[in-house]
């Protein structure tokens, strides 16, 4: 794991709530020298740590972990299915033709 890319996501997101480390580390529990280390990827987290901080941000530890994860074509495909499941059929109709459009682009510069 990267720890320097998973602390620049936690600064980013203290940063968006106007929070210094202090403030953060005041609302889980930790000193704010260790919110430093981890925010510049110095310092390990452990689970407990990283979901402390997730909830106090807002945000979900998927957020935090993204570029970590591996991610299957199932993964995707449940992403699109939710995208469009409460749309009107036209919607959905409309939300396929693009998708098939794009492909089709994409597989035409590709080829070139």
């Amino acid at each position: 794991m990267d720890y320097k890319v998973l602390g620049a996501k936690l600064r980013q997101e203290r940063l968006k709530q106007d929070w210094t480390q202090e403030m953060l580390a005041e609302k889980v529990d930790v000193s704010h020298a260790y919110i430093g280390q981890i925010e510049r990827g110095e310092r390990s987290l452990t689970l407990d740590t990283l979901i402390r901080l997730a909830n106090q941000l807002g945000v979900t530890a998927d957020d935090l972990l993204y570029d970590h994860l591996e991610r299957s074509n199932e993964y995707y495909i449940n992403k699109i299915r939710k995208v469009v499941l409460n749309r009107s059929e036209k919607e959905q109709q409309m939300a396929l033709d693009m998708i098939t459009l794009m492909f089709s682009h994409i597989d035409r510069l590709s080829s070139e």
